[in-house]
Order: C-alpha cells, then structure tokens, then sequence
C-alpha cells in the first residue's frame, strides 16, 4: 500500500497484517451485479501506453478457476477505474486517486478479492509490459489468460506477507501480444488497513499496458519519483549519523559528560527507525506488517523517551533515576498501545471494537511524554539559563519532529515540495534541532575543556609549590643517618615532611604529617601547614608549642583538618617527641606506644602530649604515613599493619617500605623516613612525585 508505506518515513501511520483474513464475517452486502457484459475492452497501442480504466470487474472472495478466460464473470460487480475530476489522495494529496473498494459498496472488507478485465489489443507484434499502480492495498498477484505472470507480496497459500508499494511491471507472454487477452488481479489487504488510512482496498489507480520498452521507461520515472519523495528522510539519515559520530567523539574524549552518550543512543534508535522504513520502501527484506510494528510500536516511542532523558541529562537535573522510571513506563505503555492496534494483534486478539478505547489511550500516554519533556526544559531553563534559548528552540523542534500525526489532527500541513524533491516537516525539524544541539555540544565541550586546562594549571602550580616545600635534598645532620621516600598517590599529594637544622650542629626538627583530602585542596593545605611550622619555628624549637600554634590556625578555618608529628633531636640523642594523631614511630623495628591526641585543627586550645626517648648508637626510628598499611590489593585486601610489623622484623630501608607497600596496591600517599643515630653523619632522599596523573 503506497499511502501506509510510504507514511512509515513521512507520518509513522499503522497499516496492515500478515496474516490474510476471509470469509463471510469480514464482507458486507454485495451490491447488485452488474447486467452482463461480454464485450472486451478495445486497446490499440502506438507510441504511448494505454491506461486500463474498464470497467473491471470485481468481486470478493477467492477462487483459483476466476484467473482463467473462460471462467464466466458477468454476475460480477462493475468497479470503474478511471479517477473522478479533481480527485486527490485524502492522506497524501496525491492526484488522480482512485477510492478502493471500502468506499464502494464493501465497507469493512478485507482478504482476498479479484479484479477481471477482457481486452483486445490491437498494435505490433512486440513485447508488452502491464504497470501495476503504485497505490495499492495491500498484495496482489496479476494472471493473463490464466498464467500468473508475477506478484508483489508473499503469498503461501492463506498466508500472505505484503511489502510497501514500489514501482513494478510484469512482462506479458508470447502469446498474449494481440487479440483477446484476460487479465485477472488476486488482491489481498489486510484487516488493519481500513483502521488507519480511508478509502481503502484493492486498486488506487489503473494498470497501464504497453510495449515493454515504454512501460520500463514509466516505471524509472515513477522509481525517480520515489526518490525525491525521500529525499528529505536520506537527508536525515545523513545528518543522524554524522550526529551520532560526534556525539561518540566528544564521549570518548570527556566520559564525565553523560549528555553525550545520550545524544549518541538518541541518533542510534533514530537511525534504526529510519533504516527500517528504507528497507521497507526500497528491498523486500523487511515485511510491511514487521516495519509497522517497529516503526509504531518500538521505535516511534522509545525515540521519545530518549529525547526526554537526553535534556533531563543535558541540564544536569536531578533524581535521574524517578525520571527514567517514569520515562520508560509511559514508553512502555504506548508501546503496549500501539502493539495492540497493528496486526498480528489487531483483530486476532484484539477485537475491533478495543480501537475506539486503544486510540484515544495511546495518544493520551504520547501526549504525557510531551508534557514530562516541556517540564524537563523548564526545569533546565530555570538552572541554566545561558544556554536556555537555544535549548528550548532545539526542544520544540524536536517535538514537532515527533508529533506529526498529532499535528496533522489540528489541521498543520506537514510536507512540502521543493525543486521537485518533497520535504516532510518531521525530517525538517530533526535536522534543525540537530544543528542547534551540535553548536551547544560543541559550545559546552570546548567550555569544558577551558575548564580542564585551567584546572590542570592550577594544580601543576600547586605541584611546583610542594616541591619546593619538600625539597629534592635534605640538609646534612651531624650523627644521623637518614632515608626518606614519598610517592604521592596524585600529582599533588597531601603528606608531607620537612627537616629544619637547628643552631646546635646535631640539633634537628623532623616533621611528618598528612592532611585530609587528596588532589589541589590537600596540596594548598600541606603549603599552609608548613609555612606555619617553618614560621613558628623561627621562634621556637618545642615540638609540642609548634603544633599548638599550627592548631590555632587550622581552627580558624573550615575543612582544615590534618595528622601531624614533630621529632626534636639533640647531638646527644635525646628526643622529644609531640604528635596530633599521626602514626607512632618504630624504634628498632618495635612500634613505639604514644599518648592519643586528636589531629591538628579539630578543637581549639588542645594539649599535645609530648613522648621523650634516648637514640643510642645506631638506633634507628621508622616514621610512616597511613598509606603503608591501608595499601590495598585488587581484592581488596589491606596491607595492614601485620606485615609492616614482618616488614620491620629484619633490617630494611624506607625504599624498600615503600616499594612494597606500592606494588602491594597503593590508594594513598607513601611517606617513610627512616633516621638512624650514627658516629657519622649521612643523609639519603628519594622522591617520586609524581606516580599516578589525576
């Protein structure tokens, strides 16, 4: 059927069945026979074809022996197939159609009927062609004196699978180039076809016989015809598919951005949508009744849906999830709908008399659609106003797009015809609105990527700022030994150390410590903290009055908060130590016991308890971050502090601490220093900054 089918790109509109249907519930009253009439048809052929108006005649039903010449017809209906002045294809606007035979005494008929016309040709002795009419409902095979020369559908018997109209002719035989020939057409239409589109049934305009040479010529030019009736749909197509390709790129190069991958899911289903109305117009490889239903009952509405997720997603709303809850059970149930009046379904399962409830139900639920995306673009208009202009004008075009049906309802013209090519509203309004979302994807990525430059400044900054604070080599202390190894976990890490010579050669301040956070926050932080330590211990070397000023000021601000050890050690080996919640020492590979104390910039005013111990002669501490023993394995298995204890069993230096501690799995900072009390003095550092990018 040309109108249903070809309404599959430009209007979606439902049409017919696979399964044929006969018998005597599906006819209504014969009209009175014609008088007989045994007269043939004069055709004399020249140069140009001859149209086959008749009268034909017609009859309902189905019979093998009606194909033959002889079988006698003239009980049989008259139907005139010659178009009525001024007549026009109701749906399409197409001239010269002819109403079928629904509209002609056989109101709600569908399955099989014939059509017989008695000719006699008069004209060379060449090969001759009959166009078949490129409107017609829904299958047909053509006989010419009693020998089926070809048919457009898939008939099996009482089984019937009918594709969308297309251009086609059939050759006749030898014998049937002059004289009196009878040509019988078999017509088969399904019993959902009236439901959706008038005047249905059988033939829309009259076969036109001629010399094969000429009726070829007919059928290019109604093939050029159908191409630039689609022009506008391949149009689309194209236009679909660069869409999706960009909206794939800009995914790949910024995943964060979700409104991306739904723009590309979008394009997806709309591509296969359209494919699947191409393949039905132009190949036989998809059945008219399956691209229906694909059409109308998967992807028409799942197209919708997605629209409404992409600009929930598009203006970062939130509670995405009630959306899509709500997106998919209005999807489902106008899928549910429209399943339910396309064939097998309909009339089958669904009795005709459930159209008049099914109808007004699947446009209310496509309607809701329309209301949950205008809601979804005002809350987004409402947040994001900058981009809210073009935004909306994208949005009403695609529910134009998506509408048109319900469009033509309120009496909108939907196609037009420019340079010969026609142009459907519909694929007018997809294109647009994927040019204006291309400029705001593209608007909003190269915004993005603005940002990103910036903030990887920011933090390379912040980087260069930590290592000058955590200097590549560490001042020499007379009688101490000492090793120091950090591996941020990020660019910039949030623990930190410092060693501050004292006047007294031999007399040192070892600070350890480690903020809260990681990444450019902890990194400002761990610059704040030690330019409070260095300046605080310009006036004065006790460890537990250091970190008292340093609390002070991480008080005063919000979110400051960090663990934080200082070590004082004399020439002697004395050793004071004050600590703020950091990780105890290993003396000797014995991890030391230690008053509790809550970390810096907590509470205000709190006292910081302070351990003393004496280093011998080659007596070593080991101080740590809490990166060590919360490293973690794919499995997710910890370190813990079992196998730092077996790790510090036997001799070890802090780069082999650390090393272990990483390969193991790291997730946070590595610091370890390990300080050993010797008869000379010999200091070791080992930094890797930068370990793992963010």
């Amino acid at each position: 059927m040309l109108r249903a089918g070809r309404f599959l790109l430009l209007f979606l509109l439902s049409s017919t069945s696979l399964l044929a249907q006969t018998g005597p519930g599906k006819r209504s009253a014969t009209p009175p026979p014609a008088p007989p009439s045994e007269a043939a048809v004069q055709v004399k052929l020249g140069e140009s074809a001859a149209e086959l108006a008749g009268p034909w005649k017609f009859r309902t039903g189905d019979n093998p022996a009606w194909s033959q010449p002889d079988f006698d017809d003239s009980a049989w209906s008259l139907l005139d197939l010659t178009p009525p002045a001024g007549s026009a294809d109701p749906s399409l606007g197409i001239s010269g159609y002819i109403p079928g035979w629904t509209d002609r005494g056989y109101a709600g008929y569908s399955g099989f009927a014939w059509y017989r016309l008695r000719i006699n040709i008069e004209g060379d002795n060449r090969p001759l062609s009959l166009k078949m009419p490129d409107n017609a409902d829904d299958a047909y095979q053509v006989f010419v004196n009693g020998k089926q020369i070809g048919e457009f559908g898939s008939f099996n018997g009482r089984h019937v699978t009918a594709y969308v109209s297309q251009p086609q002719a059939y050759r006749l035989p030898k014998g049937a180039r002059s004289g009196p020939v009878t040509i019988a057409i078999r017509m088969w239409m399904d019993s959902a076809t009236p439901l959706n589109v008038p005047d249905t049934g059988g033939m829309h305009g009259p076969p036109v016989l001629g010399y094969a040479s000429i009726i070829a010529a007919q059928v290019r030019l109604d093939w050029d015809d159908f191409d630039h009736e689609f022009g506008s749909g391949l149009l689309e197509m194209l236009i679909l598919v660069m869409a999706l390709l960009m909206a794939l790129a800009l995914f790949f190069l910024d995943r964060s951005e979700q409104s991306y991958l739904w723009l590309a899911i979008v394009c997806a289903v709309t591509i296969l949508g359209n494919g699947v109305v191409l393949l039905a117009n132009f190949t036989f490889w998809i059945g008219q009744t399956a691209s229906v239903i694909l059409s109308n009952a998967v992807f028409a509405p799942a197209r919708i849906g997605l629209w409404v997720l992409f600009w929930g997603y598009w203006f970062r709303l939130w509670r995405m999830a009630r959306l899509h809850a709500i997106v998919w059970s209005l999807v489902l149930l106008l899928a549910a709908a429209k399943a339910m009046v396309c064939p097998p379904l309909y009339g089958q399962l669904i009795p005709v008399a459930a159209n008049g409830f099914l109808v007004p139900f699947a446009l209310i639920v496509k309607l809701l659609l329309a209301v949950l995306l205008f809601l979804v673009a005002y809350r987004g208009f409402t947040r994001q106003r900058a981009e809210g202009g073009m935004a909306i004008a994208a949005i009403l075009l695609a529910a134009i797009a998506n509408y048109q049906r319900e469009l033509r309802l309120i009496h909108v013209q939907t196609t037009t015809s420019i340079l010969d090519y026609s142009f459907n509203l519909g694929s007018v309004s997809t294109i647009l609105s994927l040019l204006i979302i291309t400029v705001m994807l593209l608007r909003r990525f190269v915004l993005a990527q603005r940002r990103k430059e910036q903030w990887k400044l920011e933090i390379e900054q912040a980087r260069h700022v930590q290592q000058v604070l955590i200097p590549d080599t560490l001042p020499e202390i007379q009688g101490l030994h000492i090793q120091s190894e950090y591996r941020p976990a990020r660019e910039v890490g949030g623990d930190f150390f410092q060693i501050l010579p004292g006047e007294t050669p031999g007399t040192a301040l070892i600070v350890v410590g480690d903020v809260t956070g990681k990444g450019l926050q902890a990194g400002m932080l761990v610059a704040l903290i030690v330019g409070a330590i260095r300046s605080a211990a310009q006036h004065t070397s006790d460890p537990a009055r250091i970190l008292s000023l340093v609390n002070q000021q991480l008080c005063e601000r919000e979110h400051a908060s960090a663990t934080c050890m200082i070590l004082r050690i004399t020439p002697d080996g004395a050793v004071s130590i004050a600590n703020a919640g950091q990780i105890p020492p290993y003396l000797n590979g014995k991890e030391m016991q230690l008053e509790g104390a809550l970390p810096l910039g907590v509470l205000p005013d709190v006292d910081v308890p302070v351990t003393a111990l004496q280093l011998g002669q080659g007596d070593s501490l080991i101080l740590m971050s809490d990166g060590i023993a919360e490293a973690q394995d794919a499995h997710g298995n910890l370190f813990g502090f079992d196998r730092v204890n077996e790790l510090l069993s036997k001799p070890v230096t802090a780069a082999e601490i650390a090393k272990a501690a990483q390969q193991f799995g790291q997730e946070d900072d590595i610091l370890v220093l390990r300080i050993e009390r010797t008869r000379r003095q010999r200091t070791e550092i080992h930094a890797e900054p930068q370990l793992i990018a963010d």
